[in-house]
């Protein structure tokens, strides 16, 4: 709900008391309607976090009462700049009457000290809502949104303020202004550890020498010059008392003209901190701790600031602006600290503890400059803007339009891949190319721990798929040990094909996103596989942990020797003896059998070669740690080789499996298979839809971003047109890859073949054009790793061979065409 703004008083303190009647009889002369003959007149204080004492007054007669708010100096010995309420006044007032920046009315200012002790100024009282946590605790997970968005729209509005235009050009310098911020704050932490003071930390010396050698040429430029704030949080702000919009921006005390992107990062500071002085040390801040449900991202807030402002996207310098940030703020803690040791601190007993929290402030600055990533390279996916587009289309006809369930879902999913999937792709990418390249790093498991915890494992598992493999569960011992909580969280969230298609799409944004989700291939496929067509043992075996995400698994059906497009072709034997299967044979492009959590393969070969042809292949499950098992090598994709996941050439010689690991019987492999391929094949359409998505992004602000004989190049008419054409294709694409997934719900994998064999052909091939057209965009930089362009085109051409060659779906859609040609 927030703190409405009435509540936030206590009585006027006695270090604060000055003369009412003074006051009284200064307000009545200078402003305009005050009562002149009032029955009551009544002084409070507010009590929340000004440095400048801050009261309500209340006037009037009977039920006519009015309200006003009361600024002014604290008493006693004062720095000579600090406190200035005349500027206050001043900003206030050009904002209020000049343009739309949401600001408090101010009526008059007093500068005569005699009045009522120091020079004060009175403005109009704002009815609202003040939120003290931004954490938002009492507010419903949909309004924290709103009112986040309202946050960063209104610190957009004060940015865009034309000082020149409002009579400001002269309230401050605009140029070097972080330069002299540095200096400033650092001469007052040295005078607060100076001789008989605390003591100084080496490290704040370690930290301004690099935010002295990091000051980003902009700030010199003057080109994020501006109207700064100073002290920009979300508890300076009044919200409307119902309507989730900013009516009054206050606290203007430390407002200037600067650096704005500084005010942006302070805006920010709750995501990477949370400093309480009553608490012993400062604590995690959301970007770790988790985002209350409904709450913008980091990422997100930003993008809502840079789409109202205009203003660039900040990562290049992001690093030094947060750091700043915490330096200021640790610079600070350290002077509360030394007042506190004096006895003269405002906070009195909850200051206590600054000093410990300006140490670890600075650790916290300088933990944030050695991290790889901080913010995404570019600003957070334009799909996000799809969500509000579904979400008013959902009480409409629309065919394909997700429901609030897994609307819900695509919001969440969007919001983790921007706030921690994102991010650290440089850093998964940076160890898949160096020599430890075939382990896991260890961020993979904490974000999957993430992932399980905001309800998004495992979404792919069918409806239907959960329903057998919980009925063949039923009866058996929960050997695993497993809540009914972590039992259910294993079968997903109940989705259809279709339901999944909108989130899988997402997760295709990024090579490394899947796997997180335990969505990623050939894990999918392989859990589907045990799903519809295990028996309890085979369930309770091997699809629990791989359903936890403890242990990965292989495919092994292609054959180097063979045109394995063609299942019938496959040569490995599986031949029966006694209580087991000997597997003999060679595979290849065996993806999955690298990592080093890789327990399981599903294996296809031959156990009757005298069968008939679609009879004669069987598939089984087999341990990796099976004596006989080789792995050869790592075979690598367009120069990729997809470490740690990686795709091997595995030997298996005189192999011994218990014949209890078959899957389905003898002679089933072939129709298995044609299970697993549907599924599976859709999961890489809807993989490439996000690919594709990916690849607009990046082209359309490179475009915007990047000069070629005098213009932009969103300004060459050509690449618009292609830019266009492109959209129109991959937006065609999405339909008819939806629709094979509404079609495999309804009739399922041999009825919607032929759909599906058109989605397979469809989606590579426009993701292809999208991406090679985004390569072409970034010149040499697109071929390189320097953006995941290249490893996206790689993954998408790999895809028109995979799980059945173009050339195969193609004969299936021709086929079905002359079917039903000669049948009319």
């Amino acid at each position: 709900m927030g703190s409405s703004t009435g509540d936030l008083v206590t009585r006027v303190q006695s270090a604060h008391r000055f003369d009412h009647d003074a006051l009284f009889r200064f307000a009545a002369d200078n402003v305009t309607g005050f009562p002149t003959n009032p029955s009551q007149f009544n002084v409070s204080q507010f009590g929340h976090g000004q440095s400048n004492p801050t009261f309500l007054i209340e006037v009037g007669s009977g039920s006519s009462l009015k309200r006003y708010v009361l600024r002014k100096k604290p008493p006693g010995k004062l720095l000579q700049s600090a406190h200035a309420v005349d500027r206050e006044f001043q900003v206030l007032r050009a904002l209020g009457e000049h343009t739309q920046v949401p600001v408090p009315k101010v009526f008059c200012l007093c500068t005569d000290p005699t009045v009522i002790g120091t020079a004060f100024y009175i403005m109009e009282f704002m009815e609202g809502r003040i939120f003290i946590d931004p954490k938002l605790p009492t507010v419903a997970p949909e309004k924290r949104n709103a009112i986040y968005r309202a946050t960063a729209k209104a610190l957009a509005s004060l940015h865009s303020a034309d000082v020149d235009a409002i009579g400001l050009e002269k309230y401050g310098r605009r140029g070097n202004y972080c330069q002299r911020q540095i200096d400033r704050w650092f001469k007052q932490y040295l005078a607060s550890t100076s001789e008989g003071k605390p003591e100084r930390n080496p490290k704040m010396f370690e930290l301004v020498d690099w935010l002295r050698k990091n000051i980003p040429a902009e700030d010199s430029t003057g080109a994020t010059s501006g109207l700064v704030h100073g002290d920009f949080r979300i508890d300076n702000l009044v919200f409307h008392p119902s309507e989730d919009r900013v009516i009054g921006i206050i606290d203007w005390e430390l407002s200037t003209l600067g650096n704005q992107m500084c005010d942006v990062a302070y805006s920010c500071m709750h995501y990477i901190v949370h400093v309480q002085l009553d608490k012993e040390h400062v604590s995690e801040g959301l970007e770790t701790t988790g985002l209350p449900e409904g709450m913008l991202s980091m990422p997100e807030f930003l993008l809502e600031y840079c789409s109202a402002s205009g203003k660039p996207w900040p990562a290049a310098n992001w690093k030094f602006y947060v750091a700043f940030s915490l330096f200021r703020a640790a610079s600070i803690y350290t002077g509360v600290y030394n007042r506190w040791l004096m006895g003269n601190a405002s906070a009195g007993e909850r200051a206590r503890n600054t000093g410990a929290q300006a140490n670890e402030l600075v650790e916290s600055a300088l933990g944030y400059i050695a991290r790889e990533n901080v913010l995404p390279e570019h600003p957070p996916s334009v799909q996000r803007d799809l969500s509000p587009s579904y979400e008013s289309l959902l009480d409409g006809s629309g065919r394909f339009i997700p429901n609030r369930k897994v609307l819900k879902l695509r919001q969440k999913l969007i919001k983790f891949m921007e706030t921690h999937i994102y991010p650290i792709e440089n850093e998964f990418s940076k160890l898949a190319q160096s020599d430890m390249r075939w382990t896991v790093h260890p961020e993979e498991e904490k974000l999957k721990e993430m992932a399980k915890r905001e309800g998004l494992w495992n979404l792919f598992v069918p409806v239907d798929s959960a329903a057998r493999a919980r009925r063949e569960l039923a009866a058996t011992e929960n050997k695993h040990n497993l809540s009914s909580k972590s039992f259910d969280q294993l079968f997903g969230e109940g989705l259809t094909n279709l339901d999944y298609g909108y989130l899988c799409e997402i997760m295709g944004r990024s090579v490394w996103a899947p796997q997180v989700f335990n969505c990623g291939a050939p894990d999918t496929g392989n859990m589907e596989v045990i799903l519809r067509y295990g028996n309890k043992e085979q369930i309770s075996e091997w699809l629990i942990p791989l359903l936890e995400g403890r242990i990965r698994s292989g495919f092994a059906m292609t054959e180097p020797q063979v045109a394995s497009s063609d299942a019938t072709n496959i040569e490995c034997s599986i031949r029966r003896q006694g209580d087991s299967y000997v597997i003999n044979g060679t595979k290849w492009w065996t993806s999955g059998a690298m990592d080093p959590r890789c327990r399981v393969l599903i294996l296809m070969g031959k156990t009757d070669f005298n069968a008939p042809k679609h009879k004669q292949q069987s598939m089984i499950l087999v341990d990796m740690r099976t004596p006989g098992i080789r792995v050869k090598r790592p075979l690598t994709v367009f120069g990729f080789d997809d470490a740690p996941h990686g795709h091997a050439e595995i030997s298996f010689e005189n192999v011994i499996v218990p014949a209890k690991n078959i899957l389905l019987g003898e002679g089933r492999g072939f129709e298995i298979a044609q299970g697993r391929l549907g599924p599976g094949r859709l999961h890489h359409c809807m993989r490439l839809i996000g690919a594709a998505e990916r690849g607009m992004e990046l082209m359309a602000q490179r475009a915007l971003s990047r000069k070629t004989f005098g213009k932009f190049i969103a300004q060459h008419g050509s690449f618009v047109s292609d830019l266009a054409k492109l959209r129109v294709e991959l937006e065609g694409t999405r339909l008819l890859v939806l629709e094979a997934a509404d079609h495999l719900d309804k009739f399922g994998n041999k009825k919607a073949r032929g759909i599906l064999a058109m989605a397979k052909v469809a989606a590579p091939n426009m993701a292809l054009k999208v991406l090679d057209t985004a390569i072409q965009v970034h010149g040499a930089a697109g071929v390189s790793s320097d953006t995941v362009l290249a490893h996206l085109w790689a993954t998408a051409r790999t895809l028109r061979i995979a799980d059945g060659p173009d050339e195969v779906h193609l004969g299936t859609i021709g086929k079905l065409e002359l079917q039903r040609a000669s049948k009319l």
